[in-house]
């Protein structure tokens, strides 16, 4: 008996071999029998080849009128409804038996029946016209031990099901003789040649191998049996299972080929290569057609209709004519055609599916060949993986036996000797490698790993999992299945284990969870010290000055402390706790550095306050926006936040909208040009006739007027967007990795700013400066220049609230000169020197240029983003939070730049709407239950409706399903645009 300390020390063992956590996935959970080549991925995977297939069903099948003219598809709902007579069936039908036939590389001279049922149909068929006790001379040799013999009792029912067929057959034939019966004395055993001639064998049933027990026929055992056949070919048949051969042979090319021609093989297709229905199929020799057609003419025993191969010459004499295979279910692959049809109504989908199934094989894989050498590969790499472990070691000990489908695996635990604990931790691994899970003693629940179902092995074999591991599926998934399978051994055994410590009085509590992202690193004895040194409010409290209450109480309300005070008058500080100092009035160079040069705060929020390299913060610093280039400390490597040892952040998207309004606001005021101004005045002097002076006032709408918009950021998409809602023809320009995204919203890509321009009634940059070159200037300084504004049209629009330097002043200056630009907005910083009243920035030169050309400028300091209350106090809250993250626990959202040693990146997060579509955005949609389930309606609803639609090519038909079903497609579609749009789930996404 094992005591309780021992419990104890084989828990921990597995606890420690556990303690890396769950293996990577397999990326197909069913290892059962087959699908061999209907592999798919994933879900997603899965239901993409349903709908390839759907498509390829509809290419393949064509409805032709009498003339040879296509009248469009035959879909998959129409030969779903129990299609199987006549055209497409019968093409269906050949094509499947032509893409067996081919693929599998069997000769033209044998032909292949097919029919209903599965591998035990098949095998029953062969037997029962293949096998004839009428001929004292036939003697049949059957691949398993006899039923209910020592040898046969491991293997259980299953097992010696088949040879019990056999029996039964003889036993209540009439002549029927079981001594002609010659059964193996251990499975899947093929004599050799000399002793098949020497049992007087004529008929070899080969059903031993490989699908329970994981064995293989060698390549000798093979090459004794095509030696058999060949000493007299024409009465020595050999029958063979191949559901778990075909594509997984293991022998030399010549070997393969030869079986392939010699023998007669059957497999049931559901299994071998996926269906929705069972049927077999069975490839036979001539030589053995002809002893199944000898055989009819006097059988051994009624064949039931639906199973048999031959049919009577003459249909009005059933029973007194000629039985012959010409007229049965059997393809003829030298004239590609089937010599009669199936008995049973079967599923010309099913059929479609196999063929479908075949061509993607080849597509996936290549060859049979090929898969064959992908199968032994499989086999190779769970061998050499077995070598380097002990706790797993594979159930069939003869090398050279070991099969190339199916894996047989068993758990050799020297700390379990007890028969019925190994199987009690056996049976609670597979709850945990599939859904089911598993749940400790003290109620803690371990999710399933849904990583393989249907490993079991079959009763009588010497293993404890099972597993198919054909060619089909990638060598890696292969060692993925393993990997869990010993994880899960070793949890199920910590479950097992602690059961059986509770008959002793212990309990066991399960140890806390390993630290997350959620993980606090700050320290708790210290006072972190943030400076904010931009307003945070933009309205107005009480005092007459920008009100910051709100954001003082999200601080507030995230365990912070919110200061009105510079850091060094605020006394003793709270330790563990972040205390944020609002200090707004800081601008200049020579006031910011002496408060901050040596690290007196460890964190920044700023906006617009250019910060100067010399400025310490190294906990990091979040910019209020989207650009970072006021952002110039050295601790992070200047705007670019590159090189530093603190990250620097910004809230991209908050004031993408309202720069984004303010650009549509300043083209509102020229296009359309209606002169509101003047028309306002007529009327309130009541000089205006409409219907007399309308006329002298006519006007364009926006509708069709092109707009280059040069950047597609979150303001430049903003812009995009809004134009596109006017009616406006939207060119986009930005780096190509944006172009699938840019056309997916129903934007023009331009390859260049100056081809986004060529006949643009408007321009907008919004590009942002960009990375500064060795010699100091900006990249996209002077991006708008001469050529570019030369391309629009003439009369052009010029809308700048991105930076001023973007644009090249003199060729504005020369465009405004000559009327190729008519009008140009400018939002640009512009500063004033308190000394001096000196003014710099980025504006200078265009108030030079508005000088000049009065009434043909409307100039902006840099106001159309930072003057938006709701956007600057959202944006200063996720600065807070993320201020936060960085100091509690190393954690980098919106990360500019390089991430420094010791922080984990947590990704994008913008406006909901604004900017890409970050995973955690789907994430979050996706398990709101309701959310996902309105939107798969919508999706399958447009599917259903548009799928019937293209594959509708009558006019008359389609008006139809137009008047049925046009206002559900239309209501349909808005609502799901409707609702993508308002969870934030339309534009580029953040993983591309």
């Amino acid at each position: 008996m094992t005591t309780l300390e021992e419990l104890k020390a084989h828990r921990e063992k597995s606890i420690e071999a556990t303690a890396g956590g769950p293996p990577a996935r397999t990326s197909n959970v069913f290892f059962g029998v087959g699908p061999i080549t209907d592999l798919v991925q994933d879900e997603v995977d899965g239901r993409r080849t349903r709908i390839d297939f759907e498509h390829w069903l509809e290419a393949n099948y064509r409805k032709l009128d009498d003339r040879g003219n296509d009248l469009g598809p035959f879909t998959i709902s129409e030969i779903g409804r129990s299609m199987h007579r006549g055209y497409p069936a019968d093409k269906i039908l050949i094509d499947m038996m032509r893409a067996i036939h081919t693929y599998f590389g069997y000769p033209k001279k044998n032909c292949m029946a097919v029919g209903l049922g599965g591998g035990h149909s098949g095998f029953t068929v062969a037997l029962m016209h293949l096998m004839n006790t009428h001929d004292p001379a036939q003697r049949t040799f059957i691949d398993t031990p006899r039923p209910e013999s020592d040898a046969a009792s491991g293997g259980g029912f299953f097992r010696q099901s088949w040879g019990a067929q056999a029996i039964e057959l003889v036993r209540h034939a009439k002549g029927g003789d079981e001594d002609r019966l010659v059964f193996a004395e251990r499975e899947g055993e093929i004599p050799s040649a000399d002793r098949l001639e020497e049992l007087c064998v004529k008929l070899f049933m080969g059903v031993g191998h490989e699908t329970t027990g994981a064995t293989c026929y060698t390549a000798e055992d093979i090459s004794g049996l095509l030696e058999w056949i060949d000493r007299d070919p024409q009465n020595h048949h050999a029958v063979i299972d191949s559901t778990s051969l075909l594509g997984a042979m293991p022998w030399p090319k010549d070997i393969v080929t030869q079986l392939m021609e010699k023998c007669c093989t059957f497999m049931p297709f559901q299994k071998a290569i996926g269906g929705v229905s069972g049927y077999w199929v069975i490839s036979l020799t001539p030589a053995a057609r002809a002893l199944l057609d000898a055989n009819a003419q006097e059988p051994s025993w009624a064949i039931p209709r639906q199973l048999k191969l031959t049919v009577p010459e003459n249909a009005g004499a059933p029973l007194s004519s000629n039985k012959t295979s010409a007229l049965g279910p059997i393809y003829d692959a030298d004239a590609d055609k089937m010599l009669g049809g199936i008995i049973n109504t079967y599923s010309a989908l099913a059929f479609a599916e196999t063929t479908y199934g075949v061509l993607r094989s080849a597509r996936l894989v290549g060859s049979v060949d090929e898969l064959n050498a992908r199968s032994i590969a499989n086999r190779s790499a769970i061998e050499e993986w077995i070598g380097k472990q002990d706790l797993l070691e594979l159930g069939v000990q003869d090398v050279d036996r070991r099969g190339a489908a199916v894996t047989l695996l068993k758990v050799n635990d020297p700390d379990i000797g007890n028969a019925e604990l190994h199987a009690r931790i056996i049976a609670r691994s597979k709850q945990l490698l599939q859904y089911e899970g598993l749940t400790h003693p003290d109620g803690t629940y371990e999710p399933g790993l849904d990583v393989a179902r249907y490993v079991n092995a079959f009763p009588g074999t010497p293993g404890d999992y099972r597993a198919w591991i054909g060619g089909i599926r990638p060598t890696v998934d292969v060692i993925a299945l393993l990997e869990n399978l010993a994880y899960a051994y070793h949890r199920a055994k910590i479950v097992v284990l602690e059961e059986e410590m509770a008959k002793h009085g212990a309990t066991v509590e399960q140890a806390a969870p390993k630290a997350n992202g959620d993980a606090r690193h700050d320290d708790p004895d210290r006072a972190y010290k943030v400076l904010i040194a931009d307003l945070v409010g933009l309205r107005f409290g009480e005092d007459g000055e920008p009100d910051p209450s709100e954001v003082a109480a999200h601080i507030e309300a995230c365990g912070g402390k919110f200061h009105r005070t510079d850091q060094s008058e605020a006394g003793a500080l709270e330790p563990g706790t972040v205390h944020f100092f609002y200090q707004p009035h800081l601008s200049r160079a020579e006031e910011i550095i002496p408060v901050t040069e040596e690290g007196q705060y460890d964190a920044l929020i700023a906006a617009a306050t250019f910060m100067p390299a010399e400025a310490r913060f190294a906990e990091g610093g979040v910019r209020i926006g989207a650009g970072t280039g006021n952002m110039a400390c050295a601790c992070w490597g200047g705007g670019d936040g590159a090189g530093g040892e603190a990250p620097l952040m910004n809230t991209p998207s908050f004031n993408s909208r309202a720069t984004a309004h303010m650009t549509l606001k300043a083209l509102l005021k020229v296009m359309p040009d209606l002169p509101v101004e003047e028309l306002h005045a007529r009327v309130i002097d009541g000089s205006f006739d409409t219907g007399k002076h309308l006329r002298d006032f006519p006007t364009e709408k926006l509708e069709g007027k092109k707009i280059a918009v040069i950047g597609f950021g979150n303001i430049g998409r903003e812009v995009a967007r809004l134009a596109k809602a006017f009616g406006m023809k939207v060119s986009v320009h930005a780096r190509e990795r944006h172009w699938d995204w840019i056309e997916s919203e129903g934007f023009t890509y331009a390859e260049s700013v100056q081809v986004a321009a060529a006949g643009a009634d408007v321009i907008s940059p919004h590009t942002g400066l960009g990375a500064r070159n060795e010699a100091g200037a900006f990249a996209n300084a002077g991006l708008i220049d001469d050529a570019v504004l030369g391309a629009m049209n003439h009369g052009a629009v010029v809308i700048n609230y991105d930076r001023g330097e973007v644009i090249d002043a003199g060729a504005l200056d020369r465009a405004l000169e000559s009327g190729q630009v008519r009008y140009a907005g400018i939002d640009a910083d512009l500063f004033v020197d308190a000394s001096d009243g000196g003014l710099s920035g980025p504006m200078v030169p265009y108030r030079e240029i508005e000088a000049r050309h009065r009434g043909k400028m409307e100039l902006l300091p840099h106001a159309a983003a930072d003057t938006e209350h709701v956007s600057r106090v959202e944006g200063a809250k996720q600065a807070v939070d993320q201020i936060l993250g960085c100091i509690r626990h190393r954690r980098v959202v919106n990360l500019k730049g390089a991430l420094p040693d010791g922080y984990s990146d947590g990704g994008a997060q913008t406006v909901n709407g604004v900017g890409r579509v970050t995973p955690q955005r789907l994430a979050g949609v996706a398990a709101d239950a309701e959310a996902a389930k309105f939107l798969r309606a919508l999706a399958e609803e447009m599917s259903a409706i548009w799928g019937a639609l293209h594959a509708t090519h009558d006019a008359d038909r389609r008006a139809e399903l137009l008047a049925s079903y046009g206002a559900d497609l239309v209501a349909a579609s808005n609502r799901y645009t409707a609702m993508m749009d308002e969870l934030g789930l339309q534009g580029p996404y953040a993983g591309n």
